[in-house]
Order: structure tokens, then C-alpha cells, then sequence
């Protein structure tokens, strides 16, 4: 299986600004002082070394992007999304221009897996191309009673100028039971209520002895420091946990606590204590900079360090168009 990353940002998109590029250049152009030419060649190499190397900052050579959730699970046998916030429409595009440059018209099936309806998680789907092509067909997943009232909602006047019923492809909606095991596209799905105003639910992906995990928007409180708490089942021996760590502790603990997210110490410790092989920290905080979240990747992996003898376990932090093969 492989994860592609379309929407990572957590709350609302987070767009960069002009002052935010032109830093990125600077910091660029003073480490490419070295260089003897200005080739094209010279300074693509000079850009893919330093970034292997670490002689730059991620910050400094991209941005963790602004697009809000939205995952690819990659190796079933249709199309498989977790959540639909504005990740969509750049997901929705590509599988347009793929299939046009592949000159492939048949018809595709998309099935998205909802976390709960907050609106961070569903505002993309209006924009979701393939949703407005006939023959198309778009099965939606989720655990809440408003499933369908929601995406229909958003649409109607006075909030968008395009009704559902619009959409020329076939879309239906399913609901889910907590807790119950599923067959979906040819992987098996795993699932879970977690701690959110309102609730979400979050899944587990398991085909050929691999397992991915997707839990965002769900906040873990003191209960989560105990041996039997129910949720380290969930995320057991996983070999990619992408979990919600969108606050610091503090942030997390005090001025935000009761929000529905969790902070990026619990979830290294969760993590650690179910064995998983790699984290991927999700639903980014939109008031961050690119550079703050290098910090706050930083400081993660340096807790992992303090918190466990062995640290083996590979942290990562989520940006649009990150892929992750497991």
C-alpha cells in the first residue's frame, strides 16, 4: 500500500505568502554561493543534494502546503480517499489529466472514508471534478446521521452556486457502525470512535500483513496514560500511524484543550507504546509557517530521543504531496 498526501493542513487552508517566498529564495540563493555556474543542471543537482543532505531546511526548498484533508490509500482495487477537504480538488484534477494524457475514458469509482463532517473535512467536494463526469460513480462512507445532509447542504443556496444534483456522476452514501470491520475496494478496514466535539472515527487500512492507520481530529486526554486504554489496540504494530498532532503539549493541555486535537508528545508516545514502525504527524496547524513547522518536526523527533531508549521508530510531518510507500 501507499499513502498520498493531497490535504494536510488542519482547521482551514493556509495559503503562503509573497513575504514567506521570497525568504525561501534568499536562504536559497545565500547557500548557492558555492556553486562555480548557474546552469540548469548545476542547480537542479545542487537543490536535490541539499535537500538529501540536510544542508537546507524542507522550509527553505518547498512549504508543507495549505490544502485541508484529504488522503489517497493506495493498492486496492478503486480509488480509496480519506476525507474531503480542499486536497480533493487537486486529487480530482490529477486523475483528470492522467487520464487524458493516457487517453483513458472509462468510468472510475472513488470511495471516501469520512473522519465526521466538520466543515475543514468536506469543503473540497464541491470542487472535486470527477464528481460532475457521468459514468463516474462516488461512494461515501461515514458514521454520522447528517452524512448526506451535510455535502448536500453545503451546496444548496446561498453557500454555492453549483447544487449536488448537478453532479452528473452516481454518488451514494453509506453509513458505517463504530467498531465493526469492513471489506472495502479489496482492503480491509478497520474502525474507530475517537474523542472529537461532535465525534469522528478513525481507520485502519490492512492488506497483505501491511496496516496504515488514519486518525485525525481526535484528542487523547489523561485517560490515554493508562495500560488498558482501548486505543492502543487500534494503532497496535501499525507500520504508518498518520495521527493528529496539530498543537504543542502546552497548547494542547491549556488554552485548546477540549478542541478535539492532540499534541505532537502524545502522539510519539502512543505511538511508541503500540509498536508502530513510522508516524506521520497530521492536520497541521494553519498558523504555522513552513519554519515553524521544521521546529515543531524538530522538536518531535527530539522528544522520541528523551521518551524511549530505542528510539527506532521514523517520525515524518505531513505536506501536500508527500507519498509514503509501507
Amino acid at each position: 500500500m501507499r499513502v498520498h498526501f493531497w490535504g494536510t493542513r488542519g482547521s482551514l487552508p493556509a495559503s503562503i505568502s509573497s513575504e514567506a517566498i521570497r525568504k525561501k529564495i534568499v536562504t536559497v540563493v545565500k547557500a548557492a554561493r558555492t556553486l562555480k555556474d548557474y546552469s540548469d543542471e548545476e542547480i537542479e543537482e545542487f537543490l536535490q543534494s541539499s535537500l538529501l543532505k540536510g544542508n537546507l531546511p524542507f522550509s527553505a526548498m518547498g512549504t508543507y502546503g495549505s490544502n485541508t484533508s484529504c488522503i489517497e490509500i493506495v493498492g486496492g482495487n478503486e480509488f480509496v480517499l480519506c476525507d474531503a477537504g480542499t486536497g480533493i480538488r487537486d486529487f480530482g484534477n490529477h486523475i483528470l489529466n492522467t487520464a487524458s494524457q493516457q487517453k483513458d475514458d472509462s468510468p472510475k469509482v472513488f470511495n471516501i472514508l469520512m473522519s465526521h463532517l466538520h466543515w475543514d473535512h468536506i469543503q473540497g467536494f464541491p470542487f472535486f471534478t470527477p464528481a460532475y463526469k457521468a459514468g463516474n460513480r462516488i461512494n461515501i462512507f461515514g458514521f454520522h446521521e447528517e452524512l448526506e445532509k451535510a455535502f448536500v447542504h453545503q451546496q444548496e443556496y446561498p453557500f454555492f452556486p453549483v447544487p449536488m444534483k448537478a453532479m452528473a456522476a452516481q454518488i451514494t452514501f453509506t453509513l458505517l457502525e463504530p467498531e465493526k470491520e469492513y471489506e472495502i475496494a479489496g482492503l480491509t478496514i478497520k474502525t474507530k470512535m475517537q474523542n472529537h466535539p461532535g465525534a469522528s472515527y478513525g481507520y485502519r487500512f490492512e492488506k497483505d500483513g501491511k496496516s496504515i492507520v488514519y486518525s485525525t481530529d481526535s484528542e487523547h486526554k489523561s485517560e490515554a496514560y493508562n495500560d488498558d486504554y482501548s486505543f492502543l489496540d487500534f494503532l497496535r504494530d501499525a507500520d504508518l500511524l498518520i495521527i493528529d498532532a496539530q498543537y504543542p503539549l502546552f497548547e494542547a493541555i491549556s488554552t485548546k484543550e477540549n478542541w478535539g486535537h492532540s499534541s505532537n508528545i502524545m502522539a510519539v508516545e502512543l505511538s511508541a507504546r503500540a509498536n508502530a514502525k513510522r508516524l506521520c504527524i497530521f492536520h497541521n496547524e494553519p498558523s504555522f509557517s513552513d519554519e515553524m513547522l521544521d521546529e515543531f518536526l524538530e522538536n518531535t523527533r527530539k522528544y522520541l530521543r528523551i521518551y524511549s531508549a530505542l528510539p527506532t521508530l521514523q517520525i515524518d510531518l505531513a505536506y501536500d504531496g508527500l507519498q509514503i510507500e509501507v
